[in-house]
């Protein structure tokens, strides 16, 4: 048995941030953000936590899928900005949504975070455990950047995305994933150090740390990779393939992993533009945006991709 998406929700703070804006705080502008990434604007949280911003995006992707909190089984929460170390962003929407029934816990992969949880939902799936599963990724990425540093905070957003998946017996599903530990330090942020009355350190908390051309360079070529192997196991090409909803790094990104995969980027739907990089609630947020205008039909092949932290990787090939 595999999955098929059936209902996608999504959920974006009420405050929007232009690259002018942000001009007038830090040394930049929107012709310097713009041209680089493809990113005029962002969602940036005030009020908005991660855990409400799951918890709208949750509801939402239920409504859609016709189906109530008591039938979901399986919550898996995917943030690198939980508001809480424990208990989980997952158990937190479990209790906010009344999904008695579920089990609920959260998986720590960046940017591919929402693509890992899809993959667990489908194993649970396959071996019978559950047949209802919601994933959601949310981030609030806003609070771990350092404000001062223009080439990294001026790139990401906050929101949140989600997805009711449920087992079918005829749906295609085709999966794939990787790590590459050994170059995680391109893209990382650090923890609270041990700090106690045996060993005293400075408890600052870290922002993140990225080294933009290495990222870049990983995910033009692992991508496409990625993509080419999910097509050759489901003995299809890339022209039979209607939209590849990627991770919403850059806008140079998506545009050489079409090129790689000799596609028009009519078919890499984009959002970057307005939400910047919201890590691993991108996809969620791009398919619901997608599903909302209609412009998704039942039956279309879909490519989902994420890449990023860890480094990691995943991608997925499913018919709507």
């Amino acid at each position: 048995m595999n999955i098929r998406i059936c209902g996608v929700g999504s959920a974006l703070p009420a405050l929007t941030v232009t690259n002018d804006d942000l001009s007038k705080i830090m040394d930049t502008s929107d012709e310097w953000i713009s041209t680089r990434t493809g990113i005029r604007t962002r969602h940036l949280a005030t009020e908005e936590t991660t855990t409400g911003l799951a918890v709208e995006a949750a509801k939402q992707a239920i409504k859609d899928a016709g189906t109530t909190p008591e039938e979901i089984e399986l919550i898996i929460g995917a943030s690198a900005t939980p508001d809480n170390i424990v208990p989980s962003l997952a158990c937190e929407v479990q209790r906010e949504i009344g999904a008695s029934n579920a089990v609920a816990f959260d998986v720590t992969a960046g940017c591919s975070g929402f693509l890992f949880a899809m993959s667990i939902a489908q194993a649970y799936i396959a071996s019978g455990k559950c047949r209802n599963a919601l994933l959601i990724g949310a981030e609030v990425l806003s609070k771990i950047m350092d404000w001062s540093d223009r080439s990294t905070c001026v790139l990401f957003g906050d929101g949140a995305g989600a997805a009711v998946v449920r087992g079918e017996e005829n749906a295609m599903c085709y999966m794939t994933q990787g790590s590459d530990g050994a170059r995680g330090s391109v893209l990382s942020c650090m923890n609270r150090p041990v700090n106690h009355p045996y060993h005293v350190q400075d408890s600052r908390h870290a922002f993140v740390h990225m080294e933009g051309q290495e990222v870049f360079k990983f995910a033009v070529r692992t991508v496409p990779i990625a993509i080419d192997r999910l097509l050759a196991e489901a003995k299809l090409t890339a022209d039979d393939i209607d939209y590849f909803f990627l991770h919403q790094a850059n806008l140079r990104i998506l545009e050489s992993v079409a090129k790689r995969l000799k596609q028009p980027m009519e078919k890499f739907p984009v959002n970057i533009t307005e939400c910047a990089n919201t890590s691993a609630a991108s996809v969620p947020i791009l398919l619901t945006e997608y599903k909302k205008s209609g412009r998704l039909h039942e039956g279309d092949k879909i490519v989902l991709a994420g890449f990023g932290a860890g480094l990691t990787w995943g991608a997925a090939l499913l018919t709507w």
